[in-house]
């Protein structure tokens, strides 16, 4: 790792921070802005074996306990998240198909919904507006978030995974209570499911992304 003041500037305000910082954020403060990608980098390669490493999320960067030891300083605590098998359906399909609308995911589920789910994974930070559709009705356009990725340890949406790669965590199988998302995306935290008896809606849409 250099030594010059940029990467001071770097290292002390991701320290300080207590989330993620913007790229562009830490770039402004720079002396050589040009510089960044270097600097940065280096960051990530000096703390890549250290007990914090850096992550980048989306457009963000952050030090957090590398996962090498994090077990090791964990302190137990239950947290559980309870959705709905509508929620984590719509959370899905929004996931692998955005920007959609209400109707598409409806489409997609081959059921109408209510408000709850979309204003549950709202409240949650995981879902967001973004836009509306150019089609009569103007129907809302919704996203994941900064926060969804975050979460679930995601760089970029393409490292959600696959049909084939769902299917061997065992998130697809029937009849299964507890799915275990953070198992597919390398976190800890459990979502409580209802029972889900049929796996054809997720079949399709994930099919989708891989034909």
């Amino acid at each position: 790792m250099s030594n010059n003041r940029d990467t001071k500037i770097l290292e002390a305000m991701l320290f300080a921070s207590g989330s993620p910082i913007l790229e562009e954020d830490l770039k402004e403060k720079m002396i050589n802005k040009k510089e960044f990608k270097r600097e940065i980098e280096g960051l990530r390669e000096f703390y890549q074996n250290r007990g914090i490493n850096l992550i980048k999320t989306g457009n963000k960067w952050s030090f957090q306990t590398s996962e090498s030891i994090k077990d090791d300083l964990t302190i137990f605590k239950t947290q559980k998240r309870k959705l709905s098998r509508a929620a984590i359906e719509t959370l899905s399909i929004i996931a692998y198909q955005q920007p959609i609308t209400r109707s598409e995911i409806e489409n997609i589920r081959g059921v109408q919904m209510g408000r709850g789910s979309i204003d549950h994974l709202m409240e949650i930070g995981w879902i967001k507006p973004s836009g509306r559709k150019n089609i009569p009705g103007k129907p809302v356009l919704w996203i994941t978030t900064d926060l969804f990725m975050e979460h679930f340890g995601i760089e970029n949406m393409s490292d959600l995974p696959n049909k084939d790669e769902l299917k061997a965590s065992g998130f697809l199988e029937k009849r299964s209570a507890i799915a275990t998302i953070t198992d597919v995306a390398g976190k800890n935290e459990l979502v409580e499911l209802q029972d889900i008896e049929e796996e054809e809606t997720l079949d399709d849409f994930i099919s989708n992304e891989n034909s």
